[in-house]
């Protein structure tokens, strides 16, 4: 299988999204996360309790700048936009913000058919601006999270864990693509169950890729990717990473493994 299903366009076209990101939280305010452990333990996402400015001015300038960027990256594409800058009122723009937030997919399938837009243009604007704010949470709560314990969703953001490096030692660190919180965890243990039965728990290797890897659950047939950065030359950003092993995602799960733990109702 090609060690990238992604084109040489397309990610060129993230690396310079992952550097507009980069710029973006510069312009950030600093600010304060309340941790209330009551909220923590009730599964409260830590961006839900950063005292966070909701500043639409901003994000709404972000949004027309990314548009530019993007037309003039793939001038084919500006028809699709020609109605997005109407639909920038503080109100659609507070909206996707909180439904990005969630991964809410069908909210943007329902607004894209109701405006006549495509879907993924919504959405594409509004998690690229909540990205740096995501990012940023993630730096500041870092320390919090050092001593947390985690399993199946990243605590900042809830995005499903999916992937970890390893570092200088050879310990396992869980990345988060999205807000790049990152934390230890055990190497034979899984970050969905916590199954730590080591004849439950496999490894799958990619043929001429030494550095990548797949972990498997036999128990709750969920995966995470492992990544040795070690043996990379330059360790690009943990979002790139991800896109970059995209094909690990796909070998999981074309063998029956996923990302989210499914659920058992119990009647």
């Amino acid at each position: 299988m090609s060690k990238s299903v992604n084109s040489k366009e397309f990610q060129e076209f993230q690396e310079k999204v992952v550097k507009l990101q980069e710029q973006r939280k510069l312009e950030i305010a600093p600010f304060k996360i309340n941790f209330d452990q009551a909220e923590i333990d009730d599964g409260a996402p830590i961006f839900e309790l950063a005292e966070l400015e909701l500043d639409i001015p901003k994000f709404r300038r972000w949004m027309m700048e990314l548009i530019d960027f993007v037309i003039d990256i793939k001038p084919d594409v500006e028809s699709k936009f020609l109605k997005i800058p109407h639909l920038l009122t503080d109100k659609y723009i507070t909206d996707w913000l909180g439904q990005a937030f969630f991964s809410n997919h069908k909210y943007f399938k329902h607004f894209g058919e109701e405006h006549g837009i495509e879907e993924w243009i919504p959405l594409f604007l509004a998690e690229s601006t909540i990205s740096p704010l995501l990012q940023l949470t993630a730096e500041t709560a870092q320390p919090e999270i050092d001593r947390m314990n985690i399993s199946e969703y990243c605590p900042v953001c809830f995005e499903p864990i999916r992937m970890a490096t390893l570092d200088e030692g050879g310990k396992k660190v869980i990345q988060c693509p999205r807000c790049h919180a990152h934390w230890h965890a055990k190497r034979l243990e899984c970050s969905h169950c916590g199954n730590e039965d080591h004849t439950t728990i496999h490894f799958l290797t990619i043929e001429g890729e030494p550095a990548m890897q797949i972990q498997v659950c036999e128990q709750c047939k969920c995966y995470i990717k492992i990544l040795d950065t070690k043996q990379f030359i330059t360790v690009p950003s943990v979002t790139l990473l991800d896109l970059y092993s995209i094909h690990l995602d796909i070998i999981a799960q074309n063998k029956g493994y996923s990302s989210i733990r499914e659920k058992k109702v119990i009647h």
